[in-house]
């Protein structure tokens, strides 16, 4: 994953799901990928 693909789904987390930004830094790519998944499916259901 890019720099910039992962800045924009801690991004994304954060303001979703009020994650706190340095902790999501930490994380690993799978960790922050497997988050990103269920926040956006979550989020979708929601808006649809």
């Amino acid at each position: 994953m890019s720099r910039q693909e992962r800045k924009n789904m801690v991004e994304f987390i954060a303001k979703v799901k009020e994650f706190d930004q340095e902790t999501l830094m930490y994380m690993t790519d799978a960790d922050i990928e497997h988050i990103y998944n269920a926040v956006y499916y979550h989020h979708e259901e929601i808006v649809e």
